[in-house]
């Protein structure tokens, strides 16, 4: 799976679960300052990213993410191996 295709995931989902507008969406988007997600939303995302990785997210790498790009950093290497 290639950055793009985790971003397109990402994008989809919080589309889908949160109603954010998709053009709101984007890879300097912060989770919680431009999006408003709360703990429980980015644990929520981290669950649905689960679906894609062959190993485990580490809950303190999740924590330090601020942008939608840090996300996609921190999954490509576990669906990537």
């Amino acid at each position: 799976m290639t950055k793009e295709e985790i971003f397109a995931e990402i994008q989809n989902f919080l589309v889908t679960e949160f109603e954010i507008d998709k053009e709101k969406i984007t890879l300097e988007s912060k989770l919680y300052d431009d999006l408003e997600l709360d703990s429980i939303d980015a644990i929520d995302l981290m669950v649905k990213m689960k679906e894609f990785i062959q190993g485990k997210i580490q809950p303190d790498q999740f924590k330090q993410a601020v942008t939608i790009q840090d996300i996609i950093e921190i999954i490509y290497p576990l669906i990537n191996p």
